[in-house]
């Protein structure tokens, strides 16, 4: 993924789980959720939310990739 340079703020990342929720694993929509409840640092916020970005068009593959990286974040 390219590196971007616009801060992307709590809610637009809130509504981005919410655009992509239907093509992610439903552990890790609820996973987002409880995450993305707490104030997060920015540059968290722009690294879910560039996974997030065009989810749904994404290969299996990059899927899996964006998964885990989602997976490891959550934590």
């Amino acid at each position: 993924m390219s590196k971007c340079t616009i801060d992307h703020t709590q809610n637009d990342v809130v509504q981005k789980l919410i655009e992509q929720q239907a093509f992610l694993p439903g552990e890790l929509v609820e996973r987002g959720e409880l995450f993305l409840s707490k104030p997060k640092a920015q540059e968290t916020l722009n690294e879910v939310f560039h996974l997030l970005k065009k989810y749904d068009l994404a290969a299996e593959e990059e899927r899996m990739k964006r998964n885990q990286t989602m997976e490891q974040l959550f934590r």
